[in-house]
């Protein structure tokens, strides 16, 4: 098997010293320009990598971010993973990704994993029933920053980047009172998520503010699955007088719960409209999308969330040691369909 070049070999063959061999590559200053160009065409022409054991070795960093979403199927996550590597190569980073498919269990082998395999920092969008977070409080000890957006825990000591939702609920209840709706149901997600307490803050003081009366019976919740969706929907649909229009946690409750009406012959956004969030971008492309849809800008977060996580790990040592945590709360934006 052939070996691997080294820097040796290439100062050998330049007649340069190891030193500014290995200084041109890292495009010091101290190295004249026509010396690092022609360090780095016969590093190019010989096929030289670098040690990456040796680098994390001399500078304690692997230039490595691990990322842990619920589903990268979603299109919310995988925008949110673009802004994440986009940015994160912009400053020389290497992203790591794993799914915890929603799994709390999943999720603590996969941070062991990226603790393991020596990340300087960890983003996460938590699975929907997480309540213990010390398989994350445990990364402190081998000063492994965490950085959380989107689906974030309801805690002090957290760096998180979020959106208002208390507002997003706020505003996409008027949008719907405005357009003649008193009797506006609500399918919440899992009762874990600080998501689903905050949309519900937003919904109670909505039509308080509004002076619409608040039936209990219009609240209801789901695990985030169709089967859960389908039965909420089947519960709305028996109350009488059932609601005239439903708010539903994200784009793919909707989608769940806009089957399900269409099962039972109910005509959407005639016999009962829809309002849901995050803003699919399948929603151009069908016939009766939901009558509006609150963009929380899943790019944005990924890059806002990356860029925290950098400014810790660049952080002076000092600092760190009395670390601050970070709060982003990006605004979102009701976007209308029809």
């Amino acid at each position: 098997m052939k070996k691997a070049p080294t820097i040796k070999e290439i100062a050998r063959m330049l007649n340069l010293s190891i030193s500014t061999v290995s200084r041109a590559l890292h495009n010091s200053e101290d190295i004249s320009p026509a010396t690092t160009k022609r360090v780095k065409e016969v590093a190019d022409e010989l096929g030289y990598e670098p040690n990456q054991t040796a680098l994390f070795l001399k500078s304690g960093k692997t230039l490595t971010l691990g990322v842990i979403l619920p589903h990268l199927s979603e299109a919310f996550f995988s925008e949110a993973i673009s802004g994440i590597e986009d940015f994160a190569s912009e400053h020389n980073y290497n992203v790591l990704m794993g799914q915890s498919h929603d799994d709390t269990e999943r999720e603590k082998k996969i941070v062991e994993a990226m603790k393991n395999h020596r990340v300087d920092g960890i983003l996460v969008s938590i699975a929907k029933n997480t309540k213990d977070f010390t398989h994350f409080d445990n990364l402190k000890k081998y000063d492994i920053p965490v950085v959380f957006f989107d689906r974030v825990p309801d805690r002090k000591e957290a760096n998180t980047v979020t959106c208002k939702m208390e507002a997003a609920m706020q505003e996409a209840v008027e949008f719907l009172v405005k357009n003649g709706h008193t009797r506006i149901a609500f399918i919440n997600g899992p009762k874990d998520l600080l998501a689903t307490r905050e949309r519900l803050r937003g919904y109670e003081n909505a039509l308080k503010s509004l002076h619409v009366a608040m039936n209990n019976q219009f609240v209801v919740h789901s695990d985030l699955s169709p089967d859960a969706t389908y039965r909420a929907m089947q519960h709305l649909l028996t109350l009488k007088p059932g609601p005239s229009a439903v708010i539903a946690f994200n784009d793919y409750v909707a989608l769940d719960a806009m089957q399900y009406a269409r099962k039972m012959n109910i005509k959407i956004n005639k016999d009962i409209s829809f309002v849901s969030f995050a803003n699919l971008p399948v929603w151009s492309y069908m016939e009766n999308p939901p009558l509006a849809s609150v963009e929380q800008f899943p790019y944005r977060q990924g890059q806002r969330a990356t860029e925290m996580i950098l400014d810790i790990l660049n952080a002076p040592r000092t600092a760190k040691q009395h670390e601050k945590f970070n709060k982003i709360i990006l605004e979102p934006r009701l976007f209308i369909h029809t």
